[in-house]
C-alpha cells in the first residue's frame, strides 16, 4: 500500500462522522484536549494488525449513542481501499475487514499495512517492567515481519494450555509433550524474528545521524534470542526450548506457570552517549531514545529491499515535549522518509518547523458530528 489519500470515520469514539482528504506525506492534527485527535490515530492504528495503539475492545470504540457499531475507511493513493468495523449483526460482535470491497483476514491486512507508533503511555517503557518493553519490541518486529503476530498468538495459546495443566497439578506426559512441542516450535520462530529485527534495528540506529535523538545499543535478555543471535537455526532453537520446558516441569508445577521461554525475555536498551541503561536516563533522554528507535525502524522499513509497503508512523503528542530544535530535527527526518507520518498536538504552532511539508488539520467538535 502507498500513503493514505482519504480517511473516514463513522461512530468511532467521539467522532460521529469525520472525513478528510490527505494531500501530503505528513499530517498534523491539532486542536484542544478532548477534541479527538488521538482517537483518529487510534482509528488509523486499527488498519494494521492487532488491537491498535490503546489495545481497546471492539465495543469500547463505539461512539456513545451510536447504534450500528463503528467503521474506519481508508483510501490509498494507489487506489486501494481498506474498510474495518464492528459487526453487531452476528451473535458475537466481531471485527470485519474488507480490502477493495472483498472480505479479508487480519493476516492479509497485516501484509498490506505496516504500522509503528509512539504514544504518551509509552514514556514508561524504559522504567517499567519487562512486559512493556517486550510488547514494544514485538510491535517493531510485527511491522517488519507481519506473521510474527500470528505466531505469537499461537505460542500464547499453547502456553495457556500448559499453564492450565500446571495449575491443576496434573501433568500427563503425552499431553505435555504435545503442548510443549507446539510452544517450542512457535517460540523458536519468535526468538529468531526478534533476533533478526534487533540486529536490523541496531544497524538502522547506527546509520542515523548523531544529534538530537541519541543512539542506543540494543540486546535481548532471553536465552533463545541470544542463541539465535549467535547463528543458531530454527531446529536448534526448537530443541533448546523443548528441553527447557521438559526439564522445568517440576519447577513450573510448583509455581503454577511457565517460568522460561520467549514470554520472559526483555529488551535491554543502553543510552550510548552515557553508557547507562535507558531506565536510568532522564525523562527527556528516555523520550528522545524512544523517538530515535521509532525513527530508526521507520527508516529500516522505508529502505527494505522487498516490496513491503512504506509504514504509517503515528506520533501522539510527541512534538509537545520537544524543544524547537528537536522538533525541527524530527520533522526533517520524517520528511526524508518514504512513510507517511501522522502527528498530534494542541497548537498548530508546534508544527511550524514543518513549513509547507505537512498538511495541518484542525480537529474540533464541529468536524466530528
Amino acid at each position: 500500500m502507498a500513503a493514505l489519500s482519504k480517511l473516514t470515520l463513522t461512530d468511532f469514539r467521539n467522532h460521529a462522522a469525520f472525513s478528510v482528504n490527505i494531500e501530503g506525506a505528513a499530517v498534523c492534527l491539532f486542536g484542544e484536549n478532548g477534541a479527538g485527535k488521538t482517537n483518529i490515530l487510534e482509528a488509523l492504528s486499527l488498519l494494521g494488525p492487532g488491537r491498535g495503539l490503546r489495545a481497546a475492545s471492539l465495543q469500547d470504540l463505539v461512539r456513545q449513542g451510536g447504534d450500528q457499531g463503528w467503521t474506519v475507511s481508508a483510501v490509498f493513493d494507489d487506489g486501494h481501499k481498506i474498510g474495518i468495523g464492528l459487526d453487531r449483526a452476528s451473535r458475537t460482535p466481531k471485527r470485519t475487514i474488507r480490502v477493495d470491497g472483498a472480505s479479508a483476514t487480519a493476516n492479509e491486512l497485516a501484509e498490506l499495512v505496516r504500522m509503528i507508533w509512539v504514544t504518551p503511555a509509552m514514556d514508561v517503557i524504559f522504567r517499567g517492567g519487562g512486559s512493556e518493553r517486550r510488547r514494544f519490541l514485538d510491535r517493531q518486529v510485527m511491522a517488519n515481519i507481519p506473521s510474527h503476530g500470528r505466531v505469537s498468538a499461537a505460542y500464547e495459546k499453547s502456553m495457556r494450555e500448559r499453564n492450565a495443566l500446571l495449575e491443576r497439578n496434573y501433568i500427563d506426559p503425552a499431553w505435555a509433550d504435545a503442548v510443549e512441542s507446539r510452544m517450542a516450535e512457535t517460540g523458536a520462530i519468535i526468538a529468531m524474528n526478534r533476533a533478526i529485527i534487533v540486529e536490523k534495528l541496531q544497524m538502522a540506529v547506527n546509520a542515523r545521524p548523531d544529534g538530537y535523538f541519541p543512539k542506543s545499543d540494543l540486546s535481548i535478555s532471553g536465552d533463545a534470542e541470544r542463541l539465535a543471535a549467535t547463528g543458531a537455526g530454527l531446529s536448534e532453537l526448537e530443541d533448546f526450548l523443548r528441553e527447557q520446558l521438559v526439564t522445568g516441569r517440576a519447577r513450573d508445577k510448583a509455581a503454577g506457570r511457565t517460568l522460561s521461554g520467549p514470554h520472559r525475555s526483555d529488551l535491554d536498551v543502553i543510552h550510548r552517549p552515557s553508557g547507562a541503561p535507558a531506565g536510568l536516563a532522564s525523562t527527556g533522554q528516555q523520550k528522545a531514545l524512544l523517538i530515535g528507535l521509532i525513527l530508526a525502524n521507520a527508516r529500516a522499513l522505508s529502505e527494505a529491499d522487498d516490496d513491503a509497503p512504506a509504514p504509517l508512523i503515528l506520533l501522539d503528542e510527541a512534538a509537545a515535549h520537544l524543544d524547537i530544535s528537536r522538533r525541527a530535527a524530527l520533522f526533517d527526518e520524517l520528511s526524508s522518509q518514504k512513510g507517511q507520518a501522522w502527528l498530534t498536538g494542541t497548537d498548530a504552532t508546534l508544527f511550524d518547523a514543518f513549513r509547507d511539508r505537512a498538511q495541518l488539520i484542525e480537529v474540533s467538535g464541529s468536524n466530528s458530528d
